[in-house]
């Protein structure tokens, strides 16, 4: 249960981290503007031409938006092979999309999102309607609260996700769903029980220290209290 005070500090903890997610977005967008320019250029005459993908993602309150990504696949990649989740070596997945998908640069037209106020920097990753219908009532009414982020928890527990499903598509989408899917549930629920101007400045600083240092886990040490699974966040 959400006691009084921390339910009446609400519309504070909401105004300040609008703030600070279009202050973060503009920074972001006019010092990278000039990475992402070349990254436009690249995807333009590679690969299968095209640059940024629009995908029909679950936000809050459970309504569809659109988020934006760089492409990093083959056209109607949905439809074909594991559809909805990308398993490890995927074919699916293109040369250049490879580099972009892990060094996270695919998420970077996600800040447009943001400054549109369908997203926030930090928050539940926003899931397709086949994932998102994976999630156990009692989770999804607690994360429908929030704005989906471009990074979180979730995202940074999960930076490497296909690392767990190297099966066949039935064998990949089955741990996913009995898996992979509560557990994630979980952390983005206790974000949303301690979601904090603070929490979020952890995430941020943890977020650019695996983009970095992709094997040490910062997560660890920055927070004592997360949800714990055996097979993804041993200590």
């Amino acid at each position: 249960m959400v006691d009084s005070n921390r339910q009446n500090n609400f519309p504070i903890i909401n105004l300040m981290k609008r703030s600070i997610d279009i202050t973060i977005t503009l920074i972001v967008l006019l010092f990278f503007s000039p990475i992402g320019l070349l990254l436009l250029i690249i995807l333009k005459i590679t690969g299968e031409h095209e640059v940024f993908y629009l995908q029909k993602r679950i936000g809050k309150g459970g309504k569809e938006f659109g988020i934006y990504k760089f492409v990093t696949m083959i056209k109607d990649s949905p439809n074909i092979g594991a559809r909805d989740i990308t398993i490890k070596n995927d074919p699916r997945v293109l040369p250049f999309g490879k580099f972009l998908r892990k060094t996270k640069l695919n998420e970077f037209p996600q800040f447009i999102n943001v400054l549109i106020g369908e997203m926030s920097i930090v928050g539940p990753r926003p899931l397709v309607e086949n994932q998102y219908n994976m999630i156990p009532l009692r989770y999804q009414q607690k994360i429908n609260k929030m704005k989906p982020g471009i990074t979180g928890v979730g995202s940074i527990i999960f930076r490497d996700e296909e690392q767990y499903l190297k099966g066949n598509e039935q064998e990949s989408n089955k741990f996913y769903k009995e898996e992979i899917v509560p557990f994630k549930s979980k952390l983005e629920c206790w974000y949303e029980a301690n979601q904090s101007i603070f929490v979020d400045i952890k995430i941020i600083i943890t977020t650019f220290i695996i983009i970095f240092f992709p094997r040490f886990k910062s997560y660890q040490l920055l927070f004592n209290n997360l949800p714990k699974h055996t097979l993804f966040n041993p200590h």
